[in-house]
């Protein structure tokens, strides 16, 4: 049960199967349902302020967005629906591309997405992804998005301090982050500061990924928040851009708190260019014909960024596992109540 001297919640595995109405009685939960009440509000907000639509759409698709090739870090959840094979949208970063065609200033939404990989300590099976697309480039989504979590952060601090400051998470970690500008590096430069750590990246044939470890690295060393960006382009999925000096991806990720918590990348603008990106990650072109149609159609330059938003709670929260930052538990395989 709940600490007496914080606002911390018994690990899930403790409450077996009647946690729905252990955590009634913990004021952890009663905080979290006001942090999320204040995600959602405060998204609406910023996303107005700047002329940019919310858009209403399906959790189903034939397109996902983390295809089993070169540069997937995730798997699909896939399903029969009325023995029709789809999946459960583990993005929706393609349908808001096609809102992008509707909508000049961009779009936006705040719902579930499915992995197919087990829930650990900072993964969830499902989560709330707060995911844009906005007409313009890499530098601009990444000022934009940068721009989201200080609103963010801002408005947790303004709204919930107090509570945050008696529960012991306190609010030190986000006035330190509001109080200087984000560092921002590349993934070469990170990869100097660290010295090539193996323990902070992982080497493969062509490309390089960093772990967790690198991660915590870098926000030790120059954080409190770090963008990185322009990975090698077989490292990050096909939809990503590339920059033409450097054939590097024109992609960043926010690193905070648990590590990254924010993905973001400039799109190819014309067909051409996916199709060449499709072969070079080995990615059959079938499922994705409507959206290279679309890029033929109608091209258009467009960046967009994705924040898991219990990744987000998980840094307000100062909280270690985001397995704890579900009202009601989903995992893959199990069945739960409610």
């Amino acid at each position: 049960m709940l600490n007496s001297q914080t606002s911390t919640p018994a690990p899930a595995s403790a409450l077996g199967g009647s946690r729905y109405l252990d955590i009634i009685d913990q004021p952890f939960y009663n905080l979290l349902v006001e942090l999320q009440d204040l995600v959602s509000y405060e998204t609406a907000c910023f996303w107005r302020a700047r002329n940019v639509r919310s858009v209403h759409l399906p959790v189903t698709t034939g397109s996902i967005s983390s295809p089993m090739g070169l540069g997937s870090d995730s798997l699909p959840v896939r399903i029969d629906l009325f023995d029709v094979p789809v999946y459960l949208a583990d993005s929706m970063q393609f349908l808001l591309e096609y809102g992008c065609r509707l909508t000049p200033s961009g779009c936006y939404y705040l719902m579930p997405s499915f992995r197919g990989e087990d829930a650990d300590a900072t993964h969830l099976s499902q989560f709330f992804h707060s995911e844009a697309e906005i007409p313009g480039t890499l530098d601009d989504v990444v000022a934009t998005a940068d721009a989201y979590v200080r609103h963010l952060a801002s408005a947790v601090v303004s709204d919930l301090g107090d509570v945050l400051r008696r529960t012991g998470a306190g609010t030190d970690h986000l006035e330190a982050f509001l109080g200087s500008p984000t560092t921002r590096m590349t993934f070469e430069g990170a990869l100097d500061a660290l010295g090539g750590d193996p323990e902070s990246f992982t080497f493969h044939d062509s490309w390089r990924t960093i772990t967790r470890h690198g991660e915590r690295q870098l926000m030790e060393k120059f954080g409190p928040g770090v963008w990185l960006s322009r990975f090698d382009h077989l490292s990050v999925p096909f939809y990503q851009a590339t920059e033409e000096t450097t054939g590097k991806a024109l992609n960043a990720d926010l690193l905070l708190g648990p590590g990254e918590i924010i993905g973001c990348g400039q799109r190819h603008t014309t067909a051409e260019q996916v199709r060449a990106a499709l072969a070079q990650h080995q990615v059959a072109e079938e499922d994705y014909a409507w959206y290279l149609s679309m890029k033929d159609y109608r091209p258009q330059p467009t960046s967009g960024f994705g924040m898991g938003v219990e990744r987000f709670l998980m840094w307000v929260l100062d909280h270690d596992d985001i397995r704890d930052l579900q009202l009601v538990e989903r995992y893959n395989g199990v069945v739960t109540a409610p």
